[in-house]
């Protein structure tokens, strides 16, 4: 990870271990991050990503610190936002979950595809295919995580933790999502690709 956005990161952090809403909830959001974060400082010289990569997946993480900080169902946004969303979705629900999920699988995709075109280098279709594949599974996962977490501690935290607010197809809902944002990175990503721009997936290692 670049060592201004390794800082940036952690400001964020900071910003949102500062006073959060919840702070056992918080301390759960940041498990996988404190996970993650060592990963990615320790294995840069083994695999970099591009700067598009590592700015999307710094976007996500701001994304997923303001939901820690609030916890993902209280976080506060525009009224007319709330409107919009309740009306397709139905009901009257803290959406920001939602378009977290959707975030993740837009915002980790160029990540992935890299991954992809360096260590398993598919061919054809296939090149996106599984890439999209990846972040369903990964979704799928974090779910499984969520739901021992929420069985493992339960009460309040284990309930501000899953964050379904009430909706027995949370998970499907959720899942759902990183998946459409997958696709809709992916059309983009592969739209760059056709047209010669950067963007696209590398054949060929790019690993420094």
């Amino acid at each position: 990870m670049p060592a201004f956005l390794l800082v940036a990161t952690l400001a964020v952090i900071v910003w949102s271990g500062w006073s959060p809403t919840d702070r056992g909830d918080w301390l759960l959001e940041n498990a996988l991050v404190a996970v993650a974060i060592p990963l990615f400082v320790f294995g840069y010289r083994r695999l970099r990503f591009s700067s598009l990569s590592y700015v999307a997946l710094f976007a996500f993480l701001c994304l997923h610190e303001v939901g820690a900080h609030y916890t993902y169902s209280l976080v506060p946004y525009p009224q007319w936002l709330s409107s919009m969303l309740d009306g397709p979705a139905g009901g009257s629900r803290n959406h920001y979950d939602r378009m977290l999920h959707f975030a993740y699988g837009f915002l980790v995709m160029p990540a992935v595809l890299e991954l992809f075109a360096r260590r398993a280098a598919p061919r054809g279709l296939w090149r996106w295919i599984f890439p999209v594949s990846f972040v369903m599974s990964h979704s799928m996962l974090y779910e499984l995580v969520e739901w021992g977490a929420a069985l493992l501690f339960g009460g309040d935290l284990g309930q501000a933790y899953l964050g379904t607010q009430g909706d027995v197809w949370d998970a499907q809902k959720d899942m759902l999502m990183a998946t459409l944002g997958s696709i809709a990175a992916t059309c983009l990503l592969a739209t760059a690709h056709r047209r010669g721009l950067p963007a696209g997936p590398a054949n060929e290692s790019s690993e420094r």
